[in-house]
């Protein structure tokens, strides 16, 4: 029986309100009434803040903005056309409905594909879905791809099918390990910034002049394999996605890193007497909403030379 009920001569009956209840009730009501919209105002914030704290993180794709001008998604519209390309290609890159192959599984095979429109974000993050696969077994594949946010496009090289001496950001996945002598476990990721001076040595794989760097599994994987690159502030950051967790797994982090606006985004990849066919299935763009101190409004970021500060810094890697 509950408390405002009870048994009367086998009857139910509801007492009545005292007054001194009925004024607690106003009152309650009142204050509910009072300090409804404060709750919810305090509940919108605190969500806000979440959601901001989240996206400081890596976005998700969803709540940044993607620039299509700069992003490379099915059908491939833009792509190769002669009114307006978005993207040029050239070597043994060939468009499919599907994906974008670099290079087929052949060897001595160079391909390339590249933004047409200089990138004049500041603050910017780029998500790419790709594959690598072939036929060769272990250690009988070659050789990678790299990403590029350079000065110069379609300069075809000894770098991973570009030039050397690059001014600007590279990311390599490198799948064949060069040096016999590392203990470092292939497929392998790494940074590179360049102002024009460095040399990129094949033979050490790259270890002069890499940054950071992480063992990756994305060779013949049944899973989707993602990388993002994040450029904010001065913060490199590279993550991964490959383990089928749809969850991004720390690779690269470097601060004091400094890149000019106006360079290109591009793709590209290369085989020798070892191959893989290197595919780029999308890469989208999104512009990060990030404020900067007010000095930064006088400089000319076009004029910027590619640097970072701290030569040696902490690689978090596997050697």
């Amino acid at each position: 029986m509950s408390r405002s009920e009870k048994s009367w001569g086998g009857q139910r009956e509801t007492p009545e309100v005292t007054y001194t209840e009925a004024r607690c009730c106003r009152e309650l009501a009142m204050m509910a009434a009072v300090w409804k919209p404060v709750l919810l105002l305090l509940h919108s914030l605190l969500l806000g803040f979440l959601s901001h704290r989240a996206s400081a993180d890596l976005t998700d794709g969803n709540s940044e903005h993607m620039k299509r001008e700069h992003s490379l998604i099915k059908p491939y519209q833009g792509v190769g056309s002669s009114s307006m390309p978005l993207w040029d290609f050239m070597g043994s890159t060939m468009l499919t409905s599907q994906y974008v192959r670099l290079t087929p599984d052949e060897r001595s095979k160079e391909g390339s594909i590249w933004n047409s429109m200089p990138c004049f974000l500041k603050d910017w993050e780029l998500h790419i879905h790709f594959r690598i696969h072939g036929t060769g077994k272990k250690n009988l594949h070659g050789d990678g791809f790299a990403l590029w946010y350079a000065k110069d496009r379609l300069q075809p090289g000894p770098v991973f099918g570009n030039k050397d001496k690059f001014h600007g950001l590279a990311v390599f996945v490198d799948t064949y390990p060069n040096d016999e002598t590392t203990e470092r476990i292939f497929p392998y990721i790494s940074a590179m910034v360049n102002n024009g001076s460095l040399e990129y040595d094949h033979g050490k794989d790259g270890r002069t002049v890499e940054l950071a760097g992480c063992t990756a599994d994305v060779r013949n994987s049944n899973l989707d394999t993602f990388l993002a690159i994040r450029y904010s502030r001065g913060r490199l950051t590279i993550m991964t996605d490959v383990e089928g967790k749809n969850e991004w797994k720390n690779c690269v982090d470097i601060s004091g890193v400094r890149l000019p606006t106006g360079y290109y985004f591009g793709a590209t990849a290369a085989t020798g007497d070892l191959s893989d066919n290197h595919d780029i299935i999308s890469m989208k763009l999104y512009q990060l909403m990030v404020e900067h101190p007010p000095d930064d409004e006088n400089i000319d970021w076009t004029k910027i030379e590619p640097s970072v500060s701290l030569l040696k810094s902490p690689k978090g890697q596997s050697d």
